[in-house]
Order: C-alpha cells, then structure tokens, then sequence
C-alpha cells in the first residue's frame, strides 16, 4: 500500500484493531474497532495533492452534520505525506454489500429516493461550497493543462475519445440553466449505508460536496446502478428519483465525473 496512516494516528489509536476499508494509489480508509467492541472510528488519508483531499471532507462533514446523517469528525490534519481524516462510524452497510443488491427492484428505487431526499434536505442558500458549471469546467481544464488527468480515467462509454475531445464535448453539453441543489458529489452504491431492512442510515465520501446541477448525481448515480447490478435499471432510478432522462445532461456530467478527479 503506498499510502501509509498518519504516525500520530497509528501511535494514539495502537491498542484498536486496525483493518483495511479500501485502498488506492493515491488514497486509503482504514476500519478502526475498540477492542471491547464499544467504538468503531474510520481514518482516511489522501496523498498531498490528491482531489478532494481528506480535509475538503472534513470541512464539508462539518457543515452537512446539522442537516444531514453523515459520519461525525473526530480530527482531522496533515504530516509530510498525508492529509488526513478520522471520523465516528455510521449503522448501516453501503449498499454493494448490502442482502438487497440481489434485488434491484427494491433496492434501486430506495437509492433514487435517497438521493432526492438528499438534495431536498441539505440547504443551498448556507452552503459554502459550489461546483457549478464554470468552476467545473475550469477544473478539468486545469487538470488536462497539469497533465494529471489520464486517458484510462474515461469509462469504456468514452475511450473512444482523447482527453481533449472528452472536454469539448461536456463544453459543448453543458446546459444553459443548472438546477442547483447540494449535490453529494460522488452518488454511488458504496458511498450510501442501509440497515437490514434497506432503510438509508447515512451517506459516506462527500469530499466533492457542493452546489452544483441534480444532474451532476443523477447522472453517477445511475450510471451507478449498472455498474452494480447491471444494465436495464437506470430508468428506475430516474423514475424513482422523479425525472424524465435528459440525454445531453446524462453524457456532460458523467465526462465530466470522469475528467475532474
């Protein structure tokens, strides 16, 4: 693993069990348990550099807490490798492993509604943080210009494309008017907790919250679906959530997920 826990972590939190929660090149999550059993806390490290970093969540978990169930923060800081995030665990189990996956007629419409429940909850006039179509365009450009964006960063929808051709055609997509909510900024199955009756009990990984169009969710989101319990429920998903499919918003959005991180 090349991303290693903060020193000061590892030393404070030594006599918890430690365990693997998911692991990248650039970024790791690690399961921390009291040994009696009695706290359960995750630690999340993001190499310096990496977008979101560990402390863009921190500072959005920090204002979505009063509005919505998300993981409460314990600490949070950097060292000379890592920023880095240390958070309560929410009840639940995401729902990539949750019994319902092998249901997708019950456990696609629960996701759709959880997501309008979402952006109905959390307040867009007092959230600081915004994603709206200019910001986002300047970012992928700026990644594209910093040579950080990568080819294999693109689904196979779209590797038919350069990375160039790929940001003119979310350009050339983008839609005059952007229905803005808060948006969770990386709607997908793993990032949404269940209980054993599939009721959502909180939403995880919201590095990328911010104002921005529905769309920029209801375009992951289902995108999701597929990835997770294959092709022919996305319509579901838009039915639940409450929209018809927008075909231009669909296709910008999700190039755009695929070019900004």
């Amino acid at each position: 693993m090349s991303v290693q826990p903060p020193e000061a972590i590892r030393s404070a939190y030594e006599a918890w069990d430690w365990s693997v929660a998911s692991e990248w090149d650039d970024q790791a999550a690690w399961r921390l348990e009291e040994r009696d059993g009695r706290r359960t806390h995750f630690l999340k490290a993001t190499q310096l550099g990496h977008f979101p970093t560990a402390l863009d969540e921190c500072e959005r978990l920090r204002w979505a807490g009063p509005h919505l169930p998300v993981p409460k923060v314990i600490d949070s800081g950097s060292d000379t490798s890592v920023d880095w995030l240390l958070t309560d665990a929410l009840a639940g189990t995401d729902a990539t492993k949750h019994a319902l996956l092998a249901d997708p007629a019950r456990l696609v419409p629960v996701l759709a509604r959880a997501l309008a429940a979402f952006h109905d909850a959390a307040p867009v006039d007092s959230c600081p943080f915004e994603f709206t179509m200019p910001t986002a365009l300047e970012h992928v450009r700026g990644r594209l210009r910093e040579g950080v964006a990568e080819p294999s960063d693109l689904h196979s929808e779209y590797r038919h494309l350069t990375l160039d051709q790929a940001l003119a055609e979310a350009e050339r997509l983008a839609p005059e008017h952007e229905d803005l909510v808060v948006c969770h900024g990386d709607y997908c199955f793993p990032n949404v907790l269940l209980d054993e009756a599939g009721v959502v009990t909180g939403y995880i990984d919201l590095g990328e919250l911010a104002v921005a169009d529905r769309w920029c969710d209801i375009a992951v989101g289902a995108w999701s679906v597929t990835w997770n319990v294959g092709p022919g429920w996305e319509d579901l998903f838009y039915e639940s959530y409450g929209v018809e499919p927008d075909a231009d918003r669909l296709t910008c959005y999700r190039l755009l997920y695929d070019l900004a991180s």
